[in-house]
C-alpha cells in the first residue's frame, strides 16, 4: 500500500509541476493541428472563431491580452493574416509567432479572369494561402509543428513526434480515400467552379480545373466585363455545376446559373472557419465534389 501511495504522490506531483505549452491559434484548423501534435501538453486558444472570415480577421487589443502569457502564437502564412507584420512588433519575447506558411511550398493565385494572359506580366503574383486543401502540406505543416513545439518546450519533443507521427498516418488514411473517392469522377467532369479561388492547392493535387468566380478574396467579384467572359467560359467547358460557400456572393452566382442554367451544388467549406477538425472539413468537401461530378 506505502509503495502504492508513494507512486501517486510522484505522479501528481510530475503533472503538477510540468507546465502545458499555451498556444494561440490564428485559424481554426490550425487549432485542431495545435491539439493533434500537441496532446494533452499543449493548451491552445483558438482567436479566430468559426463565423469570422480569416481573409479579414484581426486579433482584438482584449483578445491579445487574454492571450498574455502565450508561448507560441501559430500563423498560416502565405499572406493570409494581413496584419502579420504588426503583431511582430506587439508580441514580446519569449513568446514566439510561427508562421507555418514560410515553411510550406506554395502556388500562385487564381486569377478569375478567363481571358488574361499571365504570360503579358511579368509582376509578382499573389500566392494562395489556402494551402490547408492539399493533404500533403497539411501533413508537411504538423512535422514543423512538432518541431516548434519541441524547441518552446525540449522535455515533450518526445511526446510532439509520436503524436505527429500519429496524425500523418490518419491523413495518410484521409488522403488514400480522397483519392479513391474521388476516382469516380470523369476527366471531362474535372472543372471545378468555386466561388472563390480558394481551390487551386486541391485541383493540383488531385488533377481539377480550377475556374474561380472571385479572386483570392471573396471581395474580389468580377466586373461586368470579367462576369460575361466567365459566363462565356462555363459555358464552352459544358461545366455541370457550381460550387458555393456559405458566405459568398448570392447574387453573383444566381445570375451565373440563370445566363448558364448549371445548377448549385451544395456549398464547399473554402477557408475551414466552420469545420470542428481538418478531417471532418477534407471529407465533407471531397463528398460533395465526388457526388455532384460523378
Amino acid at each position: 500500500m506505502r509503495h502504492w501511495i508513494s507512486f501517486l504522490i510522484l505522479l501528481l506531483a510530475g503533472s503538477l509541476s510540468a507546465k502545458e505549452l499555451q498556444v494561440a491559434t490564428l485559424h481554426p484548423l490550425l487549432g485542431d493541428l495545435a491539439r493533434q501534435v500537441g496532446g494533452d501538453r499543449v493548451h491552445v486558444v483558438d482567436l479566430l472563431d468559426k463565423t469570422s472570415d480569416p481573409h479579414h480577421f484581426e486579433p482584438t487589443p482584449d483578445q491579445l491580452r487574454q492571450s498574455s502569457g502565450t508561448d507560441l502564437f501559430l500563423a498560416s502564412g502565405m499572406g493570409l493574416e494581413s496584419y502579420l507584420s504588426s503583431l511582430k512588433t506587439i508580441i514580446q519575447p519569449p513568446s514566439q509567432l510561427i508562421v507555418l506558411g514560410d515553411g510550406l511550398p506554395s502556388i500562385e493565385g487564381a486569377c478569375n479572369d478567363p481571358t488574361h494572359n499571365h504570360a503579358q506580366h511579368d509582376h509578382a503574383h499573389e500566392l494562395d494561402p489556402h494551402w490547408w486543401h492539399s493533404i500533403d502540406t497539411f501533413r508537411r505543416a504538423s512535422t514543423l509543428t512538432a518541431a516548434a513545439f519541441a524547441k518552446a518546450d525540449p522535455a515533450g519533443a518526445e511526446v510532439y513526434q509520436a503524436n505527429a507521427l500519429a496524425y500523418r498516418a490518419k491523413l495518410d488514411e484521409l488522403e488514400r480515400w480522397t483519392r479513391r473517392t474521388l476516382a469516380r469522377i470523369p476527366q471531362d467532369r474535372r472543372i471545378l467552379a468555386t466561388a472563390h479561388a480558394a481551390f487551386g492547392y486541391f485541383c493540383r493535387d488531385y488533377g481539377f480545373e480550377p475556374l474561380p468566380i472571385s479572386g483570392i478574396n471573396r471581395e474580389q467579384m468580377p466586373d461586368a466585363r470579367t462576369l460575361a467572359n466567365l459566363i462565356k467560359d462555363l459555358k464552352s467547358k459544358k461545366v455541370p455545376v457550381i460550387f458555393p460557400e456559405a458566405a459568398s456572393n448570392p447574387k453573383t452566382l444566381a445570375a451565373l446559373t440563370e445566363e448558364t442554367g448549371i445548377r448549385l451544388a451544395p456549398p464547399l467549406n473554402a477557408d475551414g472557419s466552420t469545420a470542428d477538425t481538418y478531417e471532418e472539413m477534407m471529407r465533407k468537401n471531397v463528398g460533395i465534389i465526388a457526388e455532384a461530378l460523378k
